[in-house]
């Protein structure tokens, strides 16, 4: 019998357990990755962008609930019956109305926010808690990120091999990384120094599109 065949028998019923490999225990693990296909070229990195199912679904069921509403009353009245009570209000509220009252102003303006906000959902990208990472120079377009909870566990991770650092706090933004650190012993100075080229190292290798900068604050 084989080592490896005396191997399987003696751990026969458990699943055997896997090591992961250091370089990717020290990584750590990537927020959303998609495969291989059409994406931004060399060179670009594009955010990305939220589904929005949710307001597109209640829009949609709003524009739907109204439409079905008026087409109801208008075949109601093709069909002889009488027009409902609130569409006769209605129209005789767009006949006797003007644009001084204060109901049209209210209403109006209420639109006009229910529209800018639309607009911006629509515009921006969204999913503002995944940061792009930068494409491969070269092969297949790859769009791959990486969550801001991963990136600053990883950040903090490199910032507490620092000697001296007692406990460390990493708030992960897109446009700068704030750090604030407690240190034991050592001057601080000298701490603070350490972690501005640790973490200069660690923002770099995390390969974002965007590179933040780091606030680094110690204290004692």
């Amino acid at each position: 019998m084989r080592a490896d065949d005396r191997a399987r028998g003696g751990h026969r019923g458990r699943t055997p357990a896997l090591r992961p490999h250091p370089d990717r225990r020290r990584a750590g693990p990537a927020a959303a990755v998609t495969a291989p296909g059409p994406g931004p070229g060399p060179g670009r990195a594009h955010r990305f962008r939220s589904a929005r199912r949710v307001p597109a679904a209640l829009t949609a069921l709003v524009v739907l609930g109204v439409a079905a509403l008026f087409l109801y009353d208008l075949a109601a009245v093709r069909s002889g019956r009488p027009a409902m009570g609130w569409r006769g209000d209605l129209a005789h509220w767009l006949e006797t109305a003007t644009p001084a009252d204060l109901s049209v102003q209210l209403t109006g303006g209420a639109l006009a926010v229910v529209g800018a906000v639309l607009l911006l959902l629509a515009l921006t990208p969204g999913l503002r808690r995944i940061l792009t990472m930068r494409p491969p120079g070269q092969g297949p377009a790859v769009h791959a990120g990486l969550g801001r909870k991963d990136a600053a566990q990883v950040l903090r991770d490199r910032a507490m091999e620092v000697p001296g650092v007692r406990s460390v706090r990493v708030r992960m933004g897109r446009s700068h990384v704030g750090v604030r650190a407690t240190s034991h012993f050592r001057e601080l100075d000298d701490v603070r120094a350490d972690l501005d080229a640790v973490l200069a190292v660690g923002i770099e290798e995390l390969g974002l599109a965007h590179p933040p900068r780091a606030r680094v604050r110690v204290r004692r």
